[in-house]
């Protein structure tokens, strides 16, 4: 049959280093950030991708932070890499200094594997360095090492200060060079380090191959960003699953120090492997099939700032000729989380509002569709029916509490850990937020939890809480206690109906980016609890006795 071959494609990983970056600090060197863009289906906006990690006082920064992408052969996929100054702790890019961008497709990247490209910058004539990208396709590997190290005696050729060591993880190439895959934090003011045990897929670290050559390096960490060597050892990773024990007792070894030293050096320290084993990668198909229920609640702010429901100017005004931005978001959402919710019920939840019938007490957490005993909706138009008639019923009022509705959730979710269930808390929102600190709480509090907390921005505030409370660049933390894992993302919906998108790919577009860490965010909850899928369902079917 015509055209049911599979389209050409292939998991492709990118490893960015720079060099000779712009200074733009005055007392110390650039701390160098890259940002990768893409541009969707169906629009010609950048939407920003991925970031690598931030790293301090350097001008040739070898970024540890793998970019994954599906390669598609019949699509161009255009790129953008844009290189930053980091400034301060905001997400924002627009608080940052820019030092220059390299634009290319995703095929130029995978037919040269290595690509080394001048970066650009029109408001400045002078040299901005370069970027050096090299991208290679990753096994079908599914499986990932856990491993921890630990540090004896290293050597310190200071007279008057301790070492902060740290370790460099570098995979063999077939052509002889090395890709960093790995760094682990320093170890502060110790001779005796212990690291942080880490995990990562095999893919990365040795290709999927057991017997793959993988140098470690040992440096002694130096806020200026001029590490000091201290040592170099090989291994693989079928060595390191030995575990403790003398195989795994690596001598640090110097050159330099060897050489000067000659006969009488043995080595600069010793590096012991803590613990080491590999385990199943299981990805969110896997647990789809093995049963798991996603449960997704949808909250709808009702309050004030929205402006009158009867004016055009309101975000709630019902247009029968153009839905308003809460319907759009909605059913772009909806329509997708819908396709995963298993019974097809959402409870829908509205805040900041005034309840009939005496309209004296505002409502942080009421049921949208009116039934104060049960809060179902049927699919997405009993959503969207649900949302018409509270609109009609309720007066919008304030403040905007976020608190009491992620509290809500993360009870049904703190009550349903066990991995059979995944929970979705979809908040529609103007963003004009009034309970911060207790959301960081609420939100600090359910990241251990089977929860995920997406938040559509809806109109054209200021939004700057709102990313806050995205950690995808710093954790999110209240009272000293930090998220134990990112839960939130949050996305302006006004960002896809600007530009040249095309309207009618705009829900789509929305769609795609507010659900794109779902999945690593199920597997993130998986992984910390252990949790396996369980085997995958079958479902019995009566087969036709006669298929003729």
């Amino acid at each position: 049959m015509a055209g049911t071959a599979a389209s050409p494609t292939s998991l492709v990983e990118i490893t960015i280093s720079c060099r000779n970056l712009r200074d733009t600090d005055v007392f110390s060197k650039s701390d160098p950030l890259c940002v990768v863009f893409y541009q969707p289906f169906g629009s010609r906006e950048w939407t920003e991708y991925k970031r690598t990690e931030c790293i301090d006082n350097t001008l040739n920064p070898d970024f540890a932070t793998k970019i994954s992408m599906t390669y598609h052969f019949e699509e161009q996929q255009h790129l953008k890499f844009k290189v930053f100054d980091v400034d301060s702790n905001s997400p924002s890019l627009d608080y940052h200094d820019y030092l220059g961008e390299f634009e290319c497709t995703l095929a130029q990247l995978v037919s040269s594997r290595t690509v080394q490209k001048p970066l650009q910058d029109p408001s400045h004539s002078g040299d901005n360095g370069y970027i050096i990208i090299t991208t290679e396709e990753l096994s079908s590997c599914k499986e990932e090492l856990v491993v921890q190290f630990v540090g004896k005696k290293l050597e310190n050729r200071s007279w008057f200060c301790s070492i902060s060591p740290f370790l460099e993880f570098y995979k063999a190439n077939e052509d002889g060079t090395f890709t960093l895959v790995h760094r682990t934090e320093p170890a502060r003011s110790t001779n005796d380090p212990v690291w942080k045990e880490f995990s990562i897929p095999l893919r990365t670290f040795c290709s999927g191959d057991y017997d793959r050559n993988v140098k470690v390096i040992c440096n002694n960490f130096k806020s200026n960003g001029n590490h000091k060597h201290i040592g170099t050892f090989h291994t693989t990773v079928r060595k390191l699953t030995e575990g403790p024990g003398a195989s795994n007792t690596c001598w640090l070894i110097n050159e330099e120090r060897k050489r000067q030293k000659g006969s009488s050096y043995k080595n600069s320290g010793e590096v012991l492997v803590n613990k080491a084993h590999t385990r199943q990668v299981f990805s969110f198909i896997d647990y789809l099939k093995g049963g798991m229920e996603i449960n997704a609640f949808i909250a709808i702010d009702f309050t004030a700032s929205n402006g009158d429901p009867k004016s055009p100017q309101s975000l709630h005004f019902l247009n029968p000729a153009l839905p308003n931005q809460y319907v759009r978001a909605i059913t772009s959402v909806g329509e997708i989380i819908e396709d995963y919710d298993t019974d097809k019920f959402f409870p829908v939840l509205g805040f900041g509002a005034r309840m009939p019938p005496a309209f004296t007490s505002v409502s942080h957490e009421f049921f949208v569709n009116g039934d104060p005993t049960n809060p179902f909706c049927h699919r997405v138009q009993g959503v969207l029916e649900a949302y018409y008639s509270c609109l009609n019923r309720v007066q919008l009022y304030g403040p905007t509490n976020f608190a009491p509705i992620i509290n809500h959730v993360a009870r049904f979710a703190a009550s349903n850990t066990a991995g059979d269930k995944y929970f979705i808390l979809l908040i529609l929102t103007d963003g004009i937020i009034t309970d911060m600190p207790q959301t960081k709480e609420a939100i600090v509090n359910a990241s251990s939890l089977p929860l995920s907390i997406i938040i559509v921005g809806v109109g054209n505030a200021e939004f700057d809480n709102m990313e806050e409370l995205d950690g995808d660049v710093v954790r999110l933390s209240s009272n000293g206690r930090y998220a134990s894992r990112d839960i939130v993302q949050f996305v302006p919906f006004r960002d896809f109906l600007k530009g040249n998108g095309d309207p009618r790919t705009a829900r789509l577009r929305l769609a795609r980016e507010v659900l794109a860490e779902i999945p690593d965010q199920v597997i993130s909850y998986m992984k910390t609890n252990n949790i396996v899928p369980q085997a995958p369902k079958v479902l019995e079917a009566q087969l036709p006795s006669d298929l003729g």
